[in-house]
């Protein structure tokens, strides 16, 4: 987690940002919870219990900028609420996800699945391409199973 909290604080440092302890709190909280996709709200609960002084509009801006900087995306599922996702180091592009419409289960897919795609796009429009978002809305393999067995 230090050498992630490291890396962080050099891509401000390069930005001309510094890592606060208000921004370092907000990033190890996204990394403690990083599976979970959290929202605004859930990141500035679970800082609060950390740094109880701490504002939300603090947490708000701290996300922003920290997607800004490409070091999280932010991300819909389609329910409304805007989460947050850190980046993995040295990704390219955001990774991908699979969002259950019964049980709002969400699955991550670190394999980039889009570069025959992406470069149709770019030859064929001529637009060239700096990030991609995938999101598959189905029924997850859990909620799949279930109804199998209620048959």
């Amino acid at each position: 987690m230090e050498q992630r909290i490291q890396k962080i604080k050099e891509a401000l440092h390069d930005a001309r940002y510094k890592l606060t302890p208000q921004r370092e709190v907000t990033v190890r909280v996204l990394l403690e919870n990083e599976s979970d996709h959290l929202s605004a709200e859930d990141v500035f609960m679970k800082v609060k219990d950390k740094y109880p002084e701490i504002g939300l509009a603090t947490v708000y801006r701290t996300l922003e900028l920290l997607n800004e900087l490409k070091v999280l995306d932010k991300i819909n599922f389609g329910d409304g609420v805007a989460r947050y996702d850190l980046r993995k180091e040295g990704a390219k592009h955001s990774h991908h996800h699979l969002v259950c419409i019964k049980c709002g289960s969400v699955e991550e897919i670190e394999e980039d699945l889009l570069p025959e795609v992406e470069n149709i796009v770019e030859r064929d429009y001529q637009f060239q391409i700096t990030d991609h978002r995938l999101t598959f809305h189905g029924i997850c393999r859990n909620c799949s199973n279930e109804e199998d067995n209620n048959d």
